[in-house]
């Protein structure tokens, strides 16, 4: 994905940078950016710090999931949001980083090349990952989603991979270490079909 800035809108940036709004009072639309009709202007994301354009892996934005309370972390919302991060990452073409995220028995099942190169090639990622499954067993919380991953491949072909994606964590516990507390990725299993 290249990131392409028009001259209107690099003024919006600078003009936000300094905390002045426009002349006109006015929120800029894609009509002042542009010069056709149009809404208001989504947000132009600043470039990586380190000048990349293709976005593929180069760490950009960190996809760490957000800090939460303590109660928060314990439940599904905990589960959800290391999930949704996990998602978020892949679609942003972050495989290093959704790797990172796996539990070391996955990450000894795809080594940090071949989890790439499940994804090699295809056009634009999408990954749904609906409500799961919370359930508890022998001192552990496990959450579990059915994740679907939609994409083209260079032919033009649909390609979808599927199946659940299970996150841990350990309740508890006394001695428990803060790491197994945090919920995790603790499995991803994917069919694929073409």
């Amino acid at each position: 994905m290249k990131h392409v800035f028009a001259t209107g809108a690099l003024a919006v940036l600078v003009l936000s940078a300094c905390n002045q709004s426009d002349p006109a009072g006015d929120e800029p639309t894609v009509a002042d950016l542009e010069g056709q009709p149009g809404e208001i202007a989504p947000p132009v994301a600043p470039p990586p710090p380190d000048g990349s354009v293709d976005g593929e892996n180069d760490g950009y934005p960190n996809l760490d999931p957000a800090p939460l309370t303590p109660e928060a972390e314990r439940g599904e919302t905990g589960a959800r949001n290391v999930l949704l991060s996990f998602a978020r990452a892949i679609e942003l073409r972050e495989f290093d980083q959704a790797w990172g995220m796996l539990d070391e028995g996955d990450q000894a099942k795809w080594s940090k090349a071949e989890w790439r190169a499940l994804f090699a090639g295809l056009g634009e990622i999408t990954v749904a990952v609906p409500s799961g499954t919370m359930e508890g067993a022998a001192g552990s919380s496990y959450y579990t989603s059915q994740a679907t991953i939609t994409a083209n491949d260079k032919e033009g072909r649909p390609v979808r991979y599927e199946g659940p994606v299970v996150l841990r964590r350990v309740n508890d516990v006394p001695g428990a270490s803060a790491e197994q507390l945090r919920w995790h990725i603790d499995s991803v299993q994917f069919d694929s079909t073409h």
